[in-house]
């Protein structure tokens, strides 16, 4: 029997917002379990609930009922601080806007995360080069964003997500900034990194970016309308092989 705790359980999750008089429900009764070393696709057309979700999983937002156990720690009893804490430690972050400093190098966007958990400077510094290395850019570190093109600059991004190694890293359409030969080539990052044991939940419109993924879960009017296994995944990226 498989004892390792799933890195995503969600039991019964309900999300609603006030809208003046009028309560709209998000999500009804979400439950959803993602295992360690899993790569799930999140789909869902724009007003599904898969970006609700989205915060819900970062913990960016809380439900307004139902359980979240994030790596196997019940999020409902945390504070703000506390739940801060957990996302430093515990989740990647990958946008579609790269979200980098403008005024940092490579190297220095990719510390960050690490001056929140309280590193040396020399072990940041380690730990940089060696995430940067992961994602293909050992010769840009010290280059500024806007010295790097789009593919270079999510890469950064990806390794400022994993340099904490993460249990789960969550992708919020991370190639809708990208022409389509940079969208392979990032999607085959992500694949590489699931290969290598990473927990990858990627939330995307783009029936060719789930391809990525093992596992398709699709929502629909704050419901799961299903969740299969994907029996094509990977097949982009051994295609070539």
């Amino acid at each position: 029997m498989n004892t390792i705790s799933p890195v995503i359980d969600l039991r019964e999750i309900c999300k609603a917002y006030q809208m003046g008089e009028i309560t709209v429900s998000a999500l009804t009764s979400v439950s959803l379990l993602i295992r360690r070393g899993e790569m799930v696709a999140i789909m869902g057309a724009s007003g599904s609930g898969k970006s609700t979700l989205l915060n819900l999983l970062g913990t960016l937002d809380r439900p307004t009922s139902g359980r979240y156990f994030l790596d196997g720690e019940p999020t409902e009893t945390k504070n703000e601080f506390e739940l801060s804490q957990l996302r430093n430690r515990k989740i990647g972050f990958v946008f579609q806007s790269f979200n980098l400093l403008l005024r940092d190098t490579a190297q220095e966007n990719v510390e960050l995360p690490m001056i929140y958990a309280g590193l040396s400077a020399k072990e940041r510094q380690q730990k940089a080069r060696n995430a940067l290395h992961r994602v293909g850019l050992s010769d840009r570190m010290d280059h500024l964003p806007n010295q790097l093109s789009g593919g270079q600059q999510q890469r950064v991004s990806i390794a400022r997500a994993i340099v904490n190694q993460p249990a789960l890293l969550l992708a919020d359409e991370p190639t809708g900034a990208l022409d389509s030969a940079t969208t392979g080539q990032v999607m085959e990052l992500f694949s590489e990194l699931h290969q290598q044991g990473m927990t990858v939940v990627v939330v995307t419109h783009d029936a060719n970016i789930a391809k990525y993924a093992e596992r398709v879960v699709r929502f629909k009017d704050g419901v799961v309308l299903s969740d299969e296994k994907a029996a094509h995944a990977h097949s982009a990226l051994h295609a070539a092989h």
